[in-house]
């Protein structure tokens, strides 16, 4: 079931443009070296209880995993990088080697990523790795298969979460009757490389912003606070106009209930020319070295003109910037305001 905002539209049109319009809140912002890491697109930022931050992301090259780990966000920029896992020379996981996400799960690692087959690049997947050891950039990883849908169709950009005790996987898949595209679904697992279903799409491309060039809804990242649980999410083609949209439901509601969930009508973060930031999106949240403040990890590029196909161009570059939140509970991405 996908979601239908329109009974509420007048509502989620304020909340978007207060979101959008506000002035920065008042207080200390945080500095970040942005921008974090060069040539690093999809950015997901993982803070262990030591007070370690981890950054994995995907390559230009598209063939490899890599991680770096610093004692704080600002020392990503600067850490060593190390080569986890390379793809495969044939067969599957040998191609598009995207999005890795790192989880530790029960004090055991995981990384979460897609990947296509050497011979059929664009049959894309979700695929797993885990890791025993204390410090990700060691031990050994393991492969632990696909992560397997009820729909066969190409599946990317799964991120996981627990909410009340029960573990959530939500990833971006083409669920879409009679166009080509995707858009987000969301299962309980058994464990952190199976789901128990029943597999629920939130969100498929409807409005014009998620539908430039491409039908595109990807790249989910979830964030708890207060009363709300918001899920940002990446629309349309990966240059100028890719931009991000947002989800929200009740922390104590069916999460597995798409009629729970509400949709931003227009996006809560996208280029801004004045700032040299375009095509902003495929975020993480992590919280800052204060233990409170949230910090939102994305990448963008700091020109508007690509040549050639999006995806070859390399300068997508991961950045940081702090989240502030409004009167009502909502995140505000403070749009007009430069990292």
């Amino acid at each position: 079931m996908v979601i239908k905002s329109y009974k509420r539209s007048f509502q989620l049109l304020l909340i978007l443009l207060a979101t959008m319009t506000m002035a920065p809140l008042k207080g200390q912002q945080l500095k970040f070296d942005n921008p974090i890491a060069e040539e690093r697109a999809d950015p997901w930022v993982f803070k262990d209880t030591d007070g370690k931050y981890y950054l994995i992301a995907t390559v230009p090259e598209y063939d490899r995993i890599v991680i770096r780990r610093a004692d704080s966000i600002n020392g990503l920029k600067t850490a060593t990088e190390k080569v986890v896992w390379t793809k495969h020379k044939t067969g599957v996981m040998g191609h598009h080697i995207w999005a890795p996400e790192l989880h530790k799960i029960k004090g055991k690692w995981y990384i979460y990523f897609a990947a296509g087959e050497a011979e059929q690049i664009w049959n894309i997947r979700m695929w797993v790795l885990s890791n025993d050891a204390d410090n990700p950039l060691e031990g050994e990883w393991k492969e632990e298969g696909q992560i397997e849908t009820q729909r066969s169709s190409f599946s990317l950009d799964a991120t996981t979460f627990e909410h009340k005790g029960k573990r959530y996987m939500i990833w971006a898949q083409d669920v879409l009757e009679g166009r080509n595209g995707t858009g987000l679904v969301m299962s309980e697992m058994k464990n952190p490389t199976t789901l128990k279903g029943p597999e629920v799409t939130l969100t498929t491309p409807e409005y014009s912003w998620e539908t430039i060039k491409y039908n595109v809804n990807e790249g989910p990242a979830v964030i708890e606070r207060g009363d709300k649980l918001f899920v940002t999410y990446s629309a349309s083609a990966t240059n100028e106009n890719y931009c991000m949209g947002m989800l929200w439901i009740d922390a104590d509601a069916d999460l597995l209930d798409a009629a729970n969930w509400h949709k931003s009508p227009g996006p809560v973060f996208y280029s801004n020319e004045e700032v040299k930031r375009y095509g902003p999106g495929h975020n993480s949240f992590v919280v800052a070295e204060d233990g409170k403040t949230t910090v939102m990890i994305y990448h963008a590029r700091d020109y508007k003109e690509i040549q050639g196909f999006e995806l070859e161009d390399s300068n997508r570059a991961t950045r940081a910037r702090e989240v502030k939140w409004t009167s009502d509970g909502f995140p505000d991405f403070m749009q007009n305001v430069a990292d």
